[in-house]
């Protein structure tokens, strides 16, 4: 049995219109990401969701915008995954 801890809270800097989606480092407290899908009727904000769901293995549903919908500056929250798979996704920022 999985040991779910959190949620876990972080910021993110979103570049929507990037050529793919990924990681893109750290920029002071926040993680970069860039995003394939344009800032346009939400889905810039959708497929963020998606790629940290995939990222951190846990259904679309446990990941959530907390601010920051219309800015490319948002707190995101995250319930669901472990401690380990936490410090695993947010080591993917590291350059």
């Amino acid at each position: 049995m999985r040991s779910d801890v959190g949620p876990f809270s972080f910021a993110v800097r979103v570049q929507p219109n990037a050529s793919k989606t990924g990681a893109g480092g750290r920029g002071g407290e926040c993680l970069k990401i860039r995003i394939a899908a344009p800032p346009v009727d939400g889905k810039a904000n959708e497929a963020l969701i998606g790629f940290v769901a995939r990222r951190l293995a846990v259904p679309k549903s446990s990941v959530q915008i907390r601010s920051g919908f219309s800015s490319r500056r948002k707190m995101m929250q995250v319930e669901g995954c472990s401690a380990e798979q936490f410090q695993s996704f947010l080591a993917e920022f590291e350059s």
